[in-house]
């Protein structure tokens, strides 16, 4: 995804952007992903340098697994469904939790062909979680199944990029 003729991702793309404000900072990030697949861990791994600023990453596919693994209530789960903005929410909170980063990147939603437990194909939730608060995006997303998951990616990072900008470099502790 986003890569250059030289196999290198652009120096001036999201991930490269978040990996080396995070490693001015002296943060560390953690992903949850559903929809993604581990695109998004994928797509951040690609930064040269990565290694002093990722964690690690779950790919909770499996509705239980949100639960089970990063620790999303299943309560929440039973009552709103895995494609919700608070599950987002609870997905990057957890990720943050279980992989000890300053930093949680969560993705959930619809990739399609077809919708799923009423939600439509392209809505999709990117969810931040960082050491004082937390964020939520939801996304409407056009096209097919790839084009979700790559724009998904892109606009995780962009949340991501955001909230940093947001809070002030101290603010962040160790999780």
């Amino acid at each position: 995804m986003g890569l250059g003729a030289d196999g290198e991702q652009p120096a001036e793309g999201p991930a490269a952007h978040v990996v080396h404000g995070l490693a001015k900072r002296g943060e560390t990030l953690a992903t949850v992903e559903s929809l993604t697949g581990g695109l998004l861990a994928a797509t951040i791994v690609e930064v040269a340098g990565v290694s002093s600023v990722f964690r690690g990453g779950l790919v909770v596919y499996a509705t239980e697994l949100k639960s089970r693994l990063a620790g999303v209530s299943a309560e929440l789960l039973a009552g709103r469904g895995p494609v919700d903005p608070d599950v987002a929410v609870a997905l990057a909170q957890g990720g943050r939790r279980r992989c000890a980063a300053d930093w949680g990147l969560a993705t959930t939603g619809v990739a399609g062909p077809e919708p799923q437990g009423g939600k439509p194909v392209g809505l999709v939730y990117v969810a931040v979680a960082g050491p004082s608060s937390s964020a939520v995006r939801r996304l409407e997303l056009g096209g097919g199944r790839d084009l979700i998951r790559s724009a998904t990616v892109v606009q995780a990072l962009r949340l991501l990029a955001e909230q940093l900008a947001k809070v002030p470099r101290d603010a962040a502790g160790s999780a």
